[in-house]
């Protein structure tokens, strides 16, 4: 694991500036895999109400882009990590507590600046804290099973199993947005047997927890 060149203040101020010249600079999309667990109790009340169920929603998402493009850079394959808390206000003045952006040693510098504001987009929230570095990800299922891990699991770790359902062959919740992704195939259900994160001075540990699986398209318009 290393920090990446850019930090603190002026890894806020390259960021911002990237997101607000990338829809004019080139077109955008992505499509990616997300893998994700939060604080609150199945299902997260943030996608239907303003507020967290607790004045905190810390969350993991470890992603992986299936296909995508920023200009002609290529982001199909490329894999990062969110480790965060999004608060208390993200619902009523889209203002968030603080994340870090973990990208895989594998995602290129190219690839990792056009990501940053495709992240920062799909989101829509201003982080109080926001910080990146470089560590590997690394994702597994097998069956009800998936497991993630940030650092070999040592800054930050997901186990999580599906929900069964009514027929045993789980549980999906569909005509639900996911924050301002333009489309999503809906939300596979699971619970956490474990999800806690060690990070930049950040702590926290769950179980019997929110957690889904989902696939969401990102874009720099309407969907198509």
């Amino acid at each position: 694991m290393k920090a990446l060149p850019l930090a603190g203040t002026g890894l806020v101020l390259a960021l911002a500036v990237s997101l607000a010249a990338a829809p004019e600079a080139s077109s955008w999309r992505m499509k990616a895999d997300y893998v994700e667990a939060c604080s609150c109790h199945l299902f997260c009340q943030c996608y239907f109400n303003k507020h967290a169920e607790h004045p905190v929603c810390e969350f993991n998402m470890a992603v992986t882009v299936r296909e995508g493009h920023s200009g002609n850079v290529d982001l199909a394959n490329t894999k990062y990590w969110l480790t965060g808390d999004i608060g208390d206000r993200w619902g009523t003045e889209k203002k968030a507590t603080w994340v870090t952006v973990s990208f895989d040693p594998k995602t290129t510098p190219a690839q990792r600046e056009a990501l940053a504001p495709i992240i920062l987009k799909t989101y829509g929230l201003e982080w109080g804290e926001l910080k990146v570095q470089e560590a590997p990800i690394e994702i597994h299922q097998s069956g009800d099973i998936v497991e993630a891990q940030l650092a070999d699991g040592t800054q930050a770790y997901m186990k999580l199993k599906r929900e069964p359902g009514k027929d045993g062959k789980g549980v999906l919740l569909k005509n639900v947005n996911y924050f301002n992704a333009v489309q999503n195939d809906g939300f596979q259900l699971y619970k956490s047997l474990e999800h806690r994160a060690d990070l930049n001075g950040h702590q926290f540990s769950y179980s019997d927890r929110n957690a889904f699986l989902i696939t969401i398209v990102s874009q720099d318009g309407p969907a198509r």
